[in-house]
């Protein structure tokens, strides 16, 4: 009996010391996952950003607390890296304001007026000199959407405006790159022309730029400045060059494809400023700052002031939309450029942009 009852007192140390083990072991378990749990739904750092939408990138756009209702919509694309003085006073002329009024008084362009004074800053849109140029810095300019980059000459024989100029920015450029110039000349070794000149920011004749190249400030003139390709975020494309030597296929934003003299130039990469067209005004009050005037409906005027106007009520009486003037504005087409334009009107173009049903296909 005595050999039972040990044996039974003795299994049952053994189960309480297992259910213990296994007790003990449960809860190391649990607090680890809860550990685990825990740690997913911590609160992050103070340094970083808290997302305030789910279609709202706080890494790229700067958004306020809303204590008032001109912020609460305000939302600004973040750029650490521009600078924050004042511009250099050599490359700025002062800019004097007509609000909307041509030379006789009358308004040419409506709802313009106002505004902060600004100073126009002088762009090199040639940048016919040679040689490398360090950029300096990364500057606003109130007169465009993209940014401008501060460049400075190597030559020490450089003064004034040979020296310093002012420039488009491409995306990703930085104080301390280096740009230039083969507007004038090109290097005659093969590696250096992949090496050196296909950079972002450096300027080439469109014959000597690889098709498919990101492309922006694309001249129509081979002495000519830049004048296609200049707003924040856009970009052309080399598509093709023709075997006769004479003229190049490049695709617009717009998606419309145009030849090119092959002589004319280029810069490499796309301009700066990408996220611009994101931004959010916020109130009435910043879009005065910027000299914009209240854009005022035609239903509103009166009947001598547009052909929407008068009436008694909101109406415009089953007129069709036009403009002040009378034109037909919503889907009136008012020019035919191209193929299927009037004779000559522009021979350049091969491909218009895409429109309508194309254009919603995704059609080029």
């Amino acid at each position: 009996m005595l050999g039972v009852r040990a044996l039974r007192t003795f299994s049952s140390l053994v189960a309480q010391s297992s259910s213990r083990v296994s007790n003990n072991v449960l809860r190391t378990t649990t607090n680890s996952l809860a550990r685990t749990y825990a740690t997913q739904f911590a609160p992050s750092a103070k340094d970083q950003p808290k997302a305030t939408s789910l279609d709202v990138d706080t890494n790229v756009f700067k958004t306020y607390k809303p204590v008032s209702p001109g912020i609460r919509h305000l939302r600004r694309p973040i750029n650490d890296h521009i600078y924050e003085g004042r511009p250099v006073r050599l490359l700025t002329a002062s800019l004097r304001k007509h609000g909307g009024r041509n030379s006789h008084g009358r308004i040419t362009v409506r709802f313009r007026g106002g505004g902060h004074k600004r100073r126009v800053r002088l762009i090199d849109f040639v940048r016919t000199e040679p040689g490398e140029y360090d950029v300096i810095r990364i500057e606003y300019d109130p007169g465009r959407s993209a940014h401008i980059a501060l460049i400075q000459a190597r030559d020490p024989k450089a003064e004034g405006k040979t020296k310093w100029k002012y420039i488009l920015a491409t995306e990703g450029m930085r104080p301390g790159d280096v740009v230039q110039s083969f507007r004038m000349g090109m290097p005659d070794d093969t590696g250096v022309l992949r090496a050196r000149t296909i950079r972002p920011g450096n300027v080439l004749p469109i014959r000597s730029i690889p098709t498919g190249t990101v492309i922006h400030c694309v001249s129509l003139s081979p002495t000519g400045k830049a004048l296609l390709v200049r707003s924040a975020g856009s970009f052309a494309q080399v598509v093709h060059h023709e075997e006769s030597g004479r003229y190049s296929h490049v695709r617009l934003q717009s998606g419309e494809i145009r030849k090119v003299l092959q002589d004319c130039c280029a810069t490499i990469g796309r301009v700066s400023n990408l996220n611009w067209k994101g931004r959010k005004i916020g109130k009435a009050g910043r879009n005065r700052w910027l000299g914009w005037r209240p854009r005022v409906r035609g239903v509103a005027m009166n009947a001598k002031d547009h052909p929407h106007g008068g009436g008694r009520g909101k109406s415009k009486s089953n007129k069709h939309p036009v403009s002040v003037w009378g034109w037909a504005t919503k889907g009136k087409r008012t020019r035919k450029p191209g193929p299927k334009g009037p004779k000559n009107s522009n021979k350049m173009v091969i491909r218009e942009r895409p429109r309508g049903k194309e254009k919603r296909t995704g059609g080029s």
